[in-house]
């Protein structure tokens, strides 16, 4: 059987995994020190967004909610904003309108094309006038 830290471990490496860091993962203290033959998992606090991608992966959503997405239809990179309808909503990286995709035409982003498409969208909003 694992030890208390080896499970916490896992499921650290599993949430990363999936894309969740929850920064506060840890045994208990009070009852990691005690003589409780199980002591609990401190899940610790979150913000939202982080609250909102875990609930996506227990869901099974694929791809989860925050993570980033091509609609191969077009080649068009989104951020992954929620799931209705059996449609995956997504919003450009680089600003402009939200749209629905079907999932079978949704892949992961890679993580380069991310970033280009976030520098685009930074240059862009830099020579808008005032």
């Amino acid at each position: 059987m694992p030890s208390t830290e080896e499970v916490v471990a896992s499921l650290r490496e599993a949430l990363v995994g999936a894309g969740v860091v929850l920064p506060s993962l840890c045994v208990d203290p009070v009852t990691g020190a005690s003589d409780e033959p199980f002591p609990l998992v401190d899940l610790g606090r979150c913000n939202v967004r982080v609250a909102e991608k875990l609930a996506s992966v227990v869901r099974g959503e694929r791809p989860a909610v925050g993570s980033h997405a091509v609609d191969v239809r077009d080649g068009r990179i989104g951020e992954v904003r929620g799931h209705v309808g059996g449609r995956v909503q997504l919003r450009p990286v680089e600003g402009g309108r939200e749209w629905d995709c079907p999932p079978d035409a949704v892949e992961v982003a890679p993580r380069g094309e991310v970033l280009r498409a976030q520098v685009r969208g930074a240059n862009r909003e830099g020579q808008m006038r005032c």
